[in-house]
């Protein structure tokens, strides 16, 4: 699949997402989110307390990308592929009035409903941008902390993806993303499949591939803790939602595809040492 036909495809699915937010008893035809076994039961009812009921509706992740990691007031903040913006409405409570939030979003119709939201919420910290994930448009060595919620899956090129977040990184800046991953191989027919990747799993790294590819651009500390396995019963579902013969395949992926967390770390600048610096 070519990177165009993805990204293709991707606008179409999550620009229907966002625009039927609020229309429907749900969010639209989805194979990942409205409750299904990939985004369900994510957040606390704490944390969506106070937030717009569209942003919590259009939240379409695999995890809770803002629990991984402690963000300090002050920090700069950039969440690749923010939909809807909860997890940048949330990490802007956290960063506080002196700190920034940006998200990054390719798809019209869902940077107007983060904007909307932000609106809504009166977040002052707050900037959504237009972009790719594989050329975020933000200056080097600019970004504290990198939150994603199920996004670097749908991009066909990952390592251009982690090399742009190891550039926009300060140095000791923390990469900290949910998404999902492949442990050990999965049929052809899901690989295939656009629609399951565009639904969160036929674009999936499988878990020692996401290592090593972070390592391979730079990044030290990294780890990937998967925490929500899926089973039979759960891959019938969106299986069968992408017209894939259920029966066949299930069996075949049973507790091979994960929501998993993420963390890795741009390592700190080297200190200097008189005129010139250590090597």
């Amino acid at each position: 699949m070519s990177n165009t036909n993805v990204q293709d495809a991707v606008r179409e699915k999550y620009g229907e997402l966002a625009r039927s937010v609020g229309k429907t008893g749900c969010c639209g035809p989805s194979t990942c989110g409205c409750g299904d076994p990939i985004s369900s039961n994510l957040y606390s009812d704490s944390e969506t307390a106070g937030l717009p009921a569209d942003a919590v509706t259009a939240s379409l992740g695999c995890g809770n990308p803002t629990a991984l990691i402690e963000l300090q007031p002050g920090q700069t903040v950039l969440d690749l592929g923010s939909g809807g913006g909860i997890d940048v409405l949330l990490s802007a409570k956290r960063v506080g009035p002196t700190g920034k939030v940006f998200g990054l979003d390719m798809t019209d119709d869902m940077l107007a409903l983060a904007r909307e939201n932000q609106r809504k919420t009166g977040a002052t910290n707050v900037e959504f941008l237009k972009g790719t994930i594989e050329a975020i448009p933000l200056p080097d060595q600019s970004v504290d902390v990198i939150i994603s919620n199920c996004v670097i899956n749908l991009s066909v090129d990952k390592d251009a993806v982690f090399r742009e977040a190891f550039r926009v990184l300060k140095p000791g800046g923390r990469f900290a993303v949910s998404d999902v991953v492949i442990r050990g191989d999965v049929p052809g027919d899901v690989r295939r499949s656009m629609e399951l990747w565009v639904g969160c799993v036929a674009g999936a790294l499988r878990d020692d591939e996401y290592v090593s590819k972070l390592k391979a651009a730079g990044f030290g500390d990294v780890d990937v803790e998967p925490w929500r396995l899926y089973h039979v019963a759960d891959a019938r579902s969106f299986l069968a939602a992408a017209g894939i013969d259920a029966d066949r395949i299930a069996p075949q992926v049973d507790g091979k595809i994960a929501s998993a967390f993420i963390r890795a770390k741009r390592p700190e600048a080297k200190a200097c040492c008189g005129p010139t610096c250590c090597s």
